[in-house]
């Protein structure tokens, strides 16, 4: 399996998720490839935000390695899933799709919590440290419901 994460700037929300998905999948022991990326270009090459970099070592995982890049298109041949974070993100993604194979693969994340609902992982970013730790728990119920959904049963 191969899941993308989408956010706006690959700096807060999808470098958590990424991070806790592979966190997951390699506690399980299980062959999935997870990466991020943002469909803006404002801080490729950048490590995650200091505030996402500090709830996810609150919480036992490392994203330090991490860096952000923008969305390319030929994502939507490298991965089989493609979770965007909110539905501007996800408008977004289905704009670049030129295939419906491509459209097939797209998904709001929260959408594996409350299907059809449109909830979404909202910005930490111009907020303090403790909207991080909601998204941070938001994300990590996603995941955890992607593995059941979608791992060995």
């Amino acid at each position: 399996m191969r899941v993308l994460m989408v956010c706006l700037g690959n700096i807060c929300r999808s470098p958590l998720a990424e991070g806790i998905l592979k966190h997951k999948v390699h506690q399980r022991g299980l062959q999935w490839q997870v990466d991020s990326a943002g469909t803006g270009a404002w801080h490729v090459g950048e490590q995650p935000d200091p505030r996402s970099i500090d709830v996810a070592q609150r919480f036992g995982i490392d994203i330090t390695d991490q860096r952000a890049r923008q969305f390319d298109p030929q994502d939507f041949e490298r991965f089989d899933l493609i979770l965007a974070m909110d539905r501007q993100i996800l408008r977004q993604l289905q704009q670049m799709a030129t295939h419906p194979e491509h459209r097939r693969k797209i998904r709001l994340l929260l959408d594996v919590v409350h299907p059809g609902q449109g909830q979404e992982v909202p910005d930490p970013y111009y907020g303090g440290s403790e909207g991080f730790e909601k998204v941070f728990r938001l994300i990590e119920t996603a995941c955890d419901r992607l593995l059941a959904e979608y791992g060995p049963q």
